[in-house]
């Protein structure tokens, strides 16, 4: 079994285990403390031999481990193993030294999202179009301001002028990753609706809070140069 195919049993390991309200119930009295099985029992209102074989699940997945009191010798008590419910996000990506965001004209997706990126992560960024328009689209401007960005409104580019060799390549449109085919291939495919084409501050705004909710989504899961140091 190779580490990748370890990792995924693992984790199935665990969601399984979390899979009982009863034992996510657990999970979540000692997020933020240490208790004694007959305090779980207490302060979740359940039979204290329920508790005994929930917590031996949980065990058995490498949730928790039990610990001797160092006071009353007789007591143990139960605490979470460090890193295992962060274990459950998405695999670690790795990012090259620049992200570079696509879709079809470089109006207003992929302008979007390069903004946010270098406002929320940081680091060389860029977008570009397959066929790109000759503006950003006023909405799109209009709405990045809004939110404290800033967009140049004759910056649209060809990804044939923009690409180089190692880029991480996000796709926002289903168009362009569709047609990227070649050399040029997206890493990633976010299907963001075109507001373009419902041309209205609703769907612009609505275009922003997707791309906003996916970079905050992968953020934690970057792996940089200095994860790797």
């Amino acid at each position: 079994m190779n580490a990748e195919t370890s990792s995924l049993t693992a984790r199935a390991r665990v969601h399984a285990a979390l899979g009982d309200p009863a034992r996510l119930a657990i999970v979540d009295a000692l997020t933020l403390g240490d208790a004694s099985p007959g305090e779980i029992a207490a302060d979740l209102g359940m039979p204290t031999n329920l508790i005994a074989h929930h917590v031996k699940v949980l065990q058995e997945a490498g949730l928790l481990v039990r610990t001797r009191s160092e006071g009353d010798r007789r007591r143990t008590y139960l605490r979470l193993v460090p890193g295992v419910l962060s274990s459950l996000t998405a695999p670690r990506l790795d990012t090259a030294e620049r992200v570079v965001f696509v879709c079809t004209h470089n109006s207003a997706r992929s302008q979007l999202a390069a903004a946010l990126w270098r406002d929320r992560i940081g680091g060389q960024v860029a977008s570009a179009g397959t066929v790109p328009a000759q503006r950003v689209h006023p909405r799109a401007v209009r709405v990045a301001h809004e939110h404290g960005l800033a967009l140049d409104p004759t910056g649209t580019n060809h990804v044939d002028d923009v690409v180089h060799d190692g880029d991480l390549i996000i796709a926002v449109c289903d168009n362009a990753h569709e047609d990227l085919t070649g050399g040029i291939r997206p890493r990633l495919h976010w299907s963001v609706p075109d507001p373009v084409r419902v041309d209205t501050d609703e769907a612009f705004e609505a275009a922003y809070t997707d791309l906003a909710d996916r970079i905050d989504r992968i953020a934690p899961v970057l792996t940089t140069g200095a994860d790797h140091g």
